[in-house]
């Protein structure tokens, strides 16, 4: 498998608003790429670049090893799937999937096998003498998929296609969906803000924040060891330290907080004295009765946080911070209104550059100068 779409250098800007800063990606053919980020972070500005539906202000971005800057998004070998549907109401089911077909003037018997192959493909069979009014939202979306699968782009842009739909339908669209990427091996670009979405579905993520990539990596590694403080806090839960680390010996860091001293995991690029960041998620977290060595923290609980087959127990420490111990439903938790000591196993936890101390470095570098 080879590069599909590269992204180079690529920057969008909006007057003063630098909506996309220098982006550089790569997407494999046949691979599920999801572009996640909360609003206004650049991602559906990446895709809509990538569709031809914005122009970048600087940078490259090819398709199939083409420059498609100067080309129309009709003469782009991709499809895009919007949130809205976007279908035509006074055509039947048939004809809206059909429409693509019809344009390219392939012949008649051609597109009613291909029509009717890709209405069994995403399971609406029956529906071709339907109009969009007497579908459900979960229906509509699949004739928005159908007609942009049908036309056999080699990249499919969908642009949180699944944010109209009730949670039980999306998380079922969710894995439908995942089915015909593997089954078609088209290369899909997913955008969305749903971090559980983009978890099910992607063999790779691209978290951005403030129009750059702050970590593209499988859904496994963003979530076990996120790369800087803000894809910690926005991929799932997780409890956050920050501190100073003040001693490292054998890769093992004492890390000094405002509750006290913690130990963690350094990595060689950490030094001593660097303001830093721990994260630590709630299922990984443990707690003790007594005093844990290498650990000074002390915490009251607080409150259980039911949701289901989980059990969340909140514990706040001495200055008001609250962490989150999650145990299944059943499991040992210790009871509201007790002390205990929160700890982890070090290589639980992980140790994340702060930009905080980027920040007092370049000041002190100031200030030396």
């Amino acid at each position: 498998m080879g590069k599909i779409v590269e992204i180079e250098g690529v920057n969008k800007i909006y007057g003063s608003n630098h909506v996309v800063r220098n982006l550089n990606l790569s997407v494999e053919e046949g691979e599920f790429l999801t572009l996640l980020g909360s609003s206004g972070c650049g991602k559906t500005t990446t895709l809509r670049m990538i569709a031809g539906f914005e122009e970048p202000t600087s940078g490259s971005i090819m398709v199939e090893g083409e420059r498609v800057e100067d080309k129309e998004p009709f003469e782009r070998n991709v499809n895009t799937v919007f949130q809205s549907y976007a279908l035509f109401p006074h055509k039947t089911i048939y004809d809206n999937i059909a429409y693509g077909l019809k344009m390219k003037k392939v012949p008649k018997d051609e597109i009613k096998s291909r029509v009717l192959e890709m209405m069994d493909m995403v399971q609406l069979n029956g529906f071709e003498k339907r109009y969009p009014s007497q579908l459900s939202g979960g229906q509509k979306q699949r004739v928005a998929i159908a007609r942009a699968l049908i036309n056999r782009p080699r990249v499919l842009l969908l642009d949180e296609p699944l944010g109209a739909l009730d949670l039980k339908l999306r998380k079922q669209m969710q894995l439908e969906l995942k089915r015909l990427q593997k089954k078609l091996n088209i290369t899909f670009i997913y955008v969305t803000h749903d971090q559980e979405e983009a978890l099910t579905m992607s063999d790779r993520i691209a978290v951005m924040h403030d129009g750059i990539i702050d970590q593209l990596a499988s859904p496994a590694e963003i979530y076990e060891h996120p790369a800087t403080k803000f894809v910690a806090t926005f991929i799932g839960e997780t409890n956050i330290y920050d501190g100073c680390i003040t001693s490292i010996t054998d890769g093992v860091a004492t890390m000094t907080l405002e509750n006290g001293a913690v130990t963690v995991n350094a990595p060689e690029d950490f030094s001593l004295l660097e303001y830093a960041t721990i994260s630590v998620r709630p299922e990984k977290m443990k707690f003790s009765t007594s005093p844990v060595e290498g650990f000074e923290l002390v915490a009251q609980v607080k409150d259980y946080i039911y949701v289901g087959s989980v059990l969340k127990c909140v514990v706040s420490l001495p200055n008001g911070n609250e962490l989150k111990i999650e145990r299944l439903a059943g499991q040992e938790l210790p009871p509201v209104g007790s002390k205990c000591y929160p700890y982890w196993n070090v290589d639980d936890a992980v140790l994340i550059h702060n930009e905080s101390h980027y920040i007092f470095e370049a000041l002190n570098n100031i200030k030396l100068a």
